[in-house]
């Protein structure tokens, strides 16, 4: 059993923040632990704009904070994320999230990541794995 809080992760290598400045995420659960998925709470900040791609994950967030507009740059759909309200990106769907108030979720991802994800020129995750255990 594994016990922790997001408190005690803060300023270790499981609070890691974006190169951007757009957001910082603390990754409570990661594929370390091998259980199947990854767990963080992520905060992006008000005023900000951050385009992604998950290409190599799925994703679950679930606002517990805050507001932001989520397009669907695919479709040009455009949705407003407030407490309460999830978004499942099972299409590896391009989106984009305009933060109107510092926005706080829970995000779960599928597979894992390592903690050691930022994204990149397209807004993508990596695909990056933990070494086998022998």
């Amino acid at each position: 059993m594994i016990v922790r809080s997001f408190k005690e992760i803060e300023g270790t290598d499981r609070h890691v923040k974006s190169a951007s400045g757009t957001w910082e995420s603390k990754r409570i659960v990661l594929a370390k632990e091998r259980v199947g998925f990854s767990v963080h709470e992520t905060i992006l900040y008000a005023g900000t704009e951050t385009s992604m791609w998950y290409a190599n994950h799925i994703e679950a967030v679930v606002c517990v904070e805050g507001e932001a507009e989520l397009t669907d740059d695919e479709t040009g759909e455009k949705y407003t994320i407030t407490p309460g309200t999830m978004y499942l990106l099972d299409g590896h769907e391009k989106h984009t999230m305009r933060i109107k108030q510092d926005f706080r979720c829970i995000c779960v991802f599928n597979p894992p990541v390592t903690g050691r994800e930022d994204h990149d020129e397209n807004g993508v995750y990596p695909l990056l794995t933990e070494p086998e255990e022998v």
